[in-house]
């Protein structure tokens, strides 16, 4: 089995993730000037309740699975039988969730409202139990990850402009949600025979995975109370229109982190890896670019969206969505604080089997997202929780940069911070004059020509200063070139 370079697979990582933007871009301005507020706000409020369901019912399956399989990669046999016991487990806890799952469907009223929507991600989640990325992460196969997922993509799309025509068609843009989140799943599990087997073994040892699986579950359920905690909240205080308005405002959030957080997909088998070979020289320096990358990209982008918040919104959304500026504002500093403390969290405390810490900081960042929801949501609706996620967010990267404040020490001066701020303000006044100058412009012009002057000062006044990373990749660029 061919492991490949961690530039190769950033690549291909790359180009997943631009797929994850570019698609949305497409989609998101279509289905939000068909369906409205208020049927992005049923179908957002449909996929937040699911998100509930299919934690329990994968446990911390996803996140431990990469980690177990990363350390038992060069034998097959044990893969084999690592990834059987994972599926067993996992199987059993779906069979028992989904059981829970139709009689919340049948007793709950909101939930019966819709059943039709919830019955079409209900399927959804049954299907997950195939959902082994897991085991393509772990065995850093990410050129067959990137063409499924691209293959699946442009399906969903065709699908999309060719049933999704009107308001009352937001069942069906749940069902091609649905299709664009599972349809690869199957795909996943028929390829994964090339790398292990599933025939069946004398005996299996469940309850080695147990321990580690419920701290990692514990901790997906924590993540998932203050990412999902504010839509299922403002849904059952407010309405589809409050969570429509925020609904597009995570949209491009998560858009964004998903950008920002796309060298962490990569680099945790490796890390992993070198943990177990006691390789810290090589993990240190792994991680030191990591966060070089997360500042580099993230702060700009920060800065950028927050100031045409709602040039961003008018673009992909419309007029019927202004109420989603605010909480999109407010929103921007996670950009920051999620892609650090994936870092902290994800790539450095769960490598080094420390995830109890990580499980304590998000237990601390979900319990402060539920009091500030509950206060802020009746008063200041969508912005209320942004707000929340905003403070959940600083608290677990807070908590997590305690716990590694002797490791924080050998990385953070790999980071330029001084030459990044130098020039995201100059980028700041590129900002600004575009809108003194170019305010008659409509929201895209808009955005193409400040993105332009914007990122194009921000990368001059980068080269000017030779920040470290931005000539490293200007190097790599001119070598392959040359080659």
């Amino acid at each position: 089995m061919k492991i490949h370079s961690v530039k190769f697979n950033f690549i291909m990582n790359f180009i997943m993730t631009a797929s994850s933007i570019l698609f949305p871009l497409i989609t998101f301005p279509y289905i939000s000037r068909v369906l409205l507020s208020v049927g992005n706000g049923k179908v957002a409020f449909a996929s937040s309740v699911i998100t509930y369901f299919t934690m329990f019912a994968s446990l911390g399956i996803p996140t431990y699975g990469i980690r177990a399989c990363a350390k038992v990669r060069d034998d097959k046999e044990k893969l084999s039988k690592t990834v059987q016991e994972l599926l067993i487990i996992n199987s059993v806890t779906m069979l028992a969730t989904g059981i829970v799952f139709a009689l919340c469907v049948i007793f709950v009223p909101k939930f019966w409202a819709e059943k039709e929507l919830f019955i079409i991600n209900g399927i959804g989640m049954v299907l997950n139990v195939f959902a082994i990325n897991w085991l393509y992460n772990a065995l850093e196969q990410y050129a067959y990850i990137t063409i499924c997922n691209l293959a699946v993509k442009i399906v969903s799309l065709a699908l999309m402009f060719a049933l999704v025509r009107n308001p009352e068609d937001y069942v069906i843009y749940g069902a091609i949600t649905m299709f664009a989140s599972c349809a690869s799943y199957v795909f996943n599990f028929v390829y994964a025979r090339k790398f292990v087997s599933f025939k069946r073994q004398e005996s299996y040892e469940l309850l080695i995975h147990m321990k580690p699986i419920f701290i990692f579950f514990a901790t997906s359920a924590a993540i998932n109370v203050y990412t999902n905690l504010d839509v299922v909240m403002l849904g059952f205080m407010k309405g589809d229109r409050d969570v429509g308005y925020y609904n597009a405002a995570i949209k491009v959030k998560t858009i964004l982190v998903t950008l920002i957080t796309s060298l962490g997909t990569v680099l945790l088998p490796r890390l992993s890896y070198y943990v177990k070979k006691g390789e810290d020289e090589a993990f240190y320096r792994m991680i030191g670019k990591a966060v070089s990358f997360v500042v580099l990209a993230g702060t700009p982008l920060t800065v950028y969206f927050g100031m045409f918040a709602k040039e961003s919104i008018l673009f992909l959304a419309g007029e019927d969505f202004l109420g989603a500026v605010a909480p999109m504002v407010i929103l921007m500093p996670t950009l920051l604080l999620i892609g650090l403390s994936n870092i902290t969290g994800i790539q450095i405390l769960t490598p080094r089997n420390r995830e109890k810490q990580v499980l304590y900081s998000i237990l601390w960042g979900a319990g402060i997202d539920f009091l500030l929801n509950f206060v802020l949501i009746p008063r200041y609706s969508s912005s209320g929780a942004a707000f929340a996620t905003v403070a959940a967010e600083l608290a677990v990267l807070a908590i997590q940069c305690i716990y590694l404040k002797e490791i924080l020490k050998r990385i953070t001066g790999q980071v330029s911070l001084g030459k990044i701020l130098i020039a995201t303000v100059a980028s700041c006044g590129a900002g600004v004059g575009v809108k003194i100058f170019a305010a008659s412009l409509s929201p895209f012009p808009m955005l193409a020509v400040s993105a332009c002057a914007f990122f194009g000062i921000y990368g001059v006044v980068l080269l000017a200063v030779r920040e470290k990373m931005t000539w490293e990749m200007v190097r790599m660029v001119i070598a392959h070139k040359s080659k």
